[in-house]
């Protein structure tokens, strides 16, 4: 099995995005930051690479999405409580991201998300857990 995930994302202006994610309480890995990529740790083995359109192009012979325009993945998230999506998606929005719809509520699950200020797409959510209640 894997031990690590390493998703790599394509951002137009690298320091703006890394205050964009900062102001959300993320960390940055210096030893794999430069002014080309930035590593985001998102958890234990969980990290982001947010790299500048021209560096991420260096990886593949395919068009680069403009995830302004299209879907090029969903990205979700588990979060520790509602609270914590709720508050997630307060902090993206405050700090530029789009909020496209309401939260959603399933009982056994509850999810919101975002479009981060490069268009990509962030689901969060929260599942209880067997024998929980809400």
């Amino acid at each position: 099995m894997h031990k690590q995930i390493f998703v790599n994302l394509s951002v137009k202006d690298l320091p703006r995005s890394k205050e964009f994610w900062s102001s959300l309480g993320y960390r940055f890995e210096a030893k794999f930051t430069n002014d080309q990529g930035a590593c985001m740790v998102m958890g234990d083995n969980l990290f982001v690479m947010l790299l500048v359109e021209e560096f991420f192009a260096g990886f593949t012979n395919k068009p680069i999405s403009d995830a302004r325009e299209r879907t090029e993945v969903l990205n979700c998230l588990s979060c520790d409580s509602r609270e914590h999506v709720d508050s997630l998606v307060a902090k993206a929005k405050a700090a530029g991201a789009t909020v496209p719809k309401e939260p959603i509520d399933h009982g056994f699950m509850y999810g919101h998300g975002f479009h981060d200020i490069d268009g990509h797409v962030w689901e969060l959510v929260h599942m209880v857990a067997e024998g929980e209640c809400q």
